[in-house]
C-alpha cells in the first residue's frame, strides 16, 4: 500500500493525477514512505487553492493551480525564478487576489478576508525588522497591536526568545545582530503571533552558505516543535530536501510532481523533475516490454512496467548510482572516454562521452581526462518516465 503525503494525496494539477509511486533509497533499495503526519486519514486540511489562476499584465502566472496542505505539514513550494511560487505564498497570505479560484483556510473560503485576519503569518526575503525597535520590541509588535497585556507580551517574548536560541538580546538593536539572528527574530516575530500556518518567502537565500545549512536544521526543529503549518518557498532543492516532509515541484504556474523529498528524487515524474531535482542523466530510451528497457543501445532489466511494449520513454540514471569498471570487461555494460574530471571533496564528479552523449558520473574512484571506461549499471539505477513536454531538453552534460 502507498501512503502519500496529505498534499500528495488530494492534488489535481494539470500535470497528471498522483499515480502509486515506488519509494527506493539513495541506492535503490526499497524503503519506507513516510508522510507528514503519518496515515492519510490522520490528517485535516488547513489550507485549500480550488483552480486558482492569477496573471500579472496579461501574462498568466499561475493556472488552474489546485492544492490542499494538511495541519502540521512542513511544504515546500520548489521550482526556478518565475515559475509562480511566490504567488501562490502571497495568494494564501492574502496579497494577491486570484482572477478566479477560490481559497480556502479550514474549509471557510477567504478570498475577501484581508491578509491582517487571516490566521497566517509571512516571513519576507528581507525580514523587515524595525530598525529603530530593539529585539524585544520588535518580536512584542503585534502583540502590541492585538492589544495584550504587558505581563502576556513579556512572557510570550521571553518564550519566543528561548525557541530560537536568543537569550539575552532582548534589548539589543537590530542593527547589532549579524544576518542569521535578524533573521531568528523574524521568525519569533511571526510564532508571537501564534498563527496557524506560517508562509516563508526564500528567508535563507541572504545568509552565507554554513549559516544557511544551520537554519534550515532550526526551522525544522522549530516547525517540529510548535506542530503548525510551515509553507516555505526555495529555488534551493537541497532546502526543499532537508526540511520538507512534502515538496511541490513547478515550472510554469503548474505542479510538475508532489511527493516525499525521498520520492521526488528517486521517482521523478518527468524530465523537469529529474533535472531540477539533484544531477541526472536523461536519455531516449524505449521500453522493450516490461521490466526490460533499451538505452545507449544496451537492453536493461529494469523496476518499471505499464509504459507498453516498444513504447518511447525517458530514461533517469542519477550520477552517484553509476559504477567505474574497466573498459571491455564483463561487468561494462557501456563504454565511453573521459573528457572531464573535477574533484568535489568528497567525489569525483567525471564527463563521459559515450557515442557524443555526455555521461555524469559521481564516484570516489579516479580517472584522468582521455581514459576509456567502462559504465555498470543494476536494475535500481534505472528509473523510466513516461514521455513529456521536457523530453531531450535536458539531462546531457
Amino acid at each position: 500500500v502507498c501512503v502519500k503525503s496529505f498534499a500528495e494525496a488530494v492534488c489535481i494539477n494539470t500535470a497528471g493525477v498522483c499515480d502509486s509511486l515506488r519509494p527506493r533509497n539513495f541506492r535503490g533499495a526499497f524503503a519506507p514512505y513516510q508522510t507528514a503526519k503519518g496515515m492519510l486519514s490522520m490528517l485535516k486540511p488547513i489550507i485549500t487553492l480550488k483552480d486558482i489562476a492569477v496573471s500579472f499584465d496579461g501574462e498568466q502566472v499561475l493556472k488552474n493551480f489546485n492544492l490542499t496542505i494538511g495541519d502540521g505539514e512542513f511544504v515546500t513550494l520548489l521550482g526556478p525564478s518565475g515559475c509562480g511560487k511566490t504567488t501562490v505564498l502571497r495568494t494564501i497570505g492574502g496579497f494577491v487576489t486570484p482572477d478566479s479560484g477560490d481559497v480556502f483556510f479550514g474549509g471557510e473560503k477567504i478570498n475577501d478576508v484581508p491578509p491582517h485576519k487571516r490566521a497566517v503569518n509571512t516571513i519576507f526575503q528581507k525580514y523587515a525588522l524595525f530598525p529603530h525597535l530593539n529585539v524585544y520590541e520588535n518580536i512584542a509588535f503585534g502583540m502590541r497591536l492585538k492589544g495584550k497585556k504587558e505581563d502576556e507580551i513579556q512572557k510570550t517574548v521571553t518564550e519566543m526568545l528561548h525557541m530560537v536560541n536568543l537569550n539575552g538580546m532582548a534589548r539589543r538593536g537590530v542593527g547589532q545582530l549579524s544576518g542569521g539572528q535578524q533573521q531568528r527574530v523574524a521568525i519569533a516575530r511571526a510564532l508571537a503571533n501564534e498563527p496557524k500556518v506560517l508562509l516563508l518567502d526564500e528567508p535563507l537565500s541572504a545568509l552565507d552558505l554554513k549559516l544557511r545549512k544551520d537554519m534550515q536544521s532550526e526551522l525544522k526543529k522549530i516547525q517540529q516543535a510548535i506542530g503548525i503549518t510551515f509553507i516555505f518557498v526555495t529555488h534551493d532543492q537541497e532546502e526543499a530536501l532537508s526540511m520538507s516532509d512534502t515538496v511541490v515541484v513547478m515550472d510554469k504556474g503548474e505542479i510538475q510532481q508532489i511527493g516525499s523529498p525521498i520520492d521526488i528524487y528517486n521517482e521523478p515524474k518527468n524530465a523537469f523533475v529529474a533535472d531540477f531535482i539533484g544531477e541526472s542523466n536523461i536519455l531516449d530510451g524505449t521500453m522493450i516490454d516490461d521490466y526490460l528497457v533499451e538505452v545507449a543501445g544496451q537492453r536493461f532489466k529494469s523496476l518499471d512496467s505499464g509504459f507498453g511494449r516498444m513504447a518511447p520513454v525517458d530514461v533517469v540514471i542519477r550520477p552517484e548510482d553509476i559504477d567505474i569498471v574497466p573498459t571491455g570487461s564483463a561487468a561494462a555494460h557501456i563504454n565511453g572516454e573521459v573528457t572531464s574530471v573535477t574533484f568535489k571533496g568528497v567525489h569525483y564528479e567525471i564527463i563521459v562521452d559515450v557515442d557524443g552523449f555526455k555521461w555524469m558520473i559521481q564516484t570516489t574512484d579516479s580517472a584522468a581526462v582521455g581514459d576509456r571506461i567502462g559504465l555498470a549499471l543494476t536494475p535500481d539505477d534505472i528509473h523510466v518516465m513516461a514521455k513529456s513536454v521536457y523530453s531531450g531538453t535536458m539531462g546531457d552534460y
